[in-house]
Formats: C-alpha cells, structure tokens, sequence
C-alpha cells in the first residue's frame, strides 16, 4: 500500500498518521527518537509492507509485473492499490475522500516539527498536486507514477505501467478486493 492506504489503515489516530507518512524516511531503529505514540506508526507503516509484500494477491499481480519492472512492480502494486481505495473510497469509508485527505493534510501540517528533512521536502508537493485524491483517477495515478519515475535515478519504466493497470484493470482489481478485506482485519 502506498500513503493513501497507510492513512486509511491508521483510523483517523494523528500520531499514526505521522508515523506511517514519516516511516520510508526513517531508516532502522532511529523510530527510537519520536515520541512513542508517533513511533508505533512507523512500526505499523513497516509491519503493514511486511504484511503486503507476502500477501497472496499482491505476489500474483507483482507475478504479471516483475519482467518489465522487476524489483520495482511491488512500487507498481502498492500505487495501483492506492488507485482502487481511491477510486471505491466510498465502499470503505463513510466520510468523502475530499475530508479525508483535508484532514490528513491538516494533521501532517500540524505535526511539522516531527517530519524529517525529506518529508518535509515531498509533503508540500503532496499536498499542492492532492494526490490522495488524484489516485482516484486512472490518469492520476498514471501522473503519479511518471514523477516517481522522474524522482528515481535509472530507467525504472514507472510510467509505462499505467499500460498494464490499462491492460489488466479487473485483474488488479479482483487481487485487491481480496488484499483489502484481508489487511483490514489485520491492522484495523
């Protein structure tokens, strides 16, 4: 999962929200030095890809990925999954993604201090492109993975992938219908 499944995942709980955004930019036990509220989020961002990365349906889509992408078709899985949550938000939350990514904004804003150096660098870029709510869309989350790609430093192919979201849209679509009740009786 991807940020949007992150914050879903963390059921409205501020310290979570920052932790789960925060976790990919604090490497090994350095969680050590945030608050403990804060850093329970980071452990759960990491046991939430543990979780992910073995689950049955996201092996078998990473499976149709893995020749053109390699390591990278997870990334691919975990933004087309966020796709889906986005898309079908309201089969899974009462509240409109609209409030729902305002109040993540408005939380991470408010917890600042706590963000290290590169969140603070991607968080404004987040915010002013809202992609929580651009995932929603196929040619959103195609944006999305064109920047990723533009961010990594090799031929990653990120933006071609939004042809085999195109190509295999029920396919994904089925695995994460699965993935998702799964990994919400798991976390939530």
């Amino acid at each position: 999962m991807n940020f949007l499944g992150h914050f879903y995942l963390s059921q409205g709980d501020p310290n979570l929200i920052v932790g789960n955004f925060i976790a990919d930019f604090v490497k090994g036990n350095k969680f050590n030095n945030y608050p403990n509220a804060i850093s329970e989020g980071i452990k759960m961002h990491r046991e939430i890809d543990f979780y992910t990365d073995r689950h049955r349906m996201v092996r078998q889509g990473r499976k149709r990925l893995f020749s053109t992408y390699r390591h990278y078709s997870g990334v691919i899985i975990d933004m087309f999954y966020d796709h889906y949550l986005a898309s079908l938000w309201n089969d899974y939350s009462h509240d409109p993604l609209t409030e729902f990514a305002s109040q993540i904004y408005n939380t991470i804003e408010r917890n600042w201090e706590h963000l290290p150096p590169g969140s603070q660098h991607m968080f404004p870029y987040m915010k002013s492109g809202n992609w929580l709510l651009r995932y929603a869309t196929t040619d959103g989350i195609g944006r999305s993975l064109n920047g990723m790609a533009q961010r990594l430093d090799n031929n990653s192919g990120l933006e071609k992938s939004i042809h085999d979201l195109h190509k295999h849209y029920d396919d994904f679509l089925a695995e994460f219908q699965v993935f998702i009740i799964d990994i919400k009786n798991n976390f939530a």
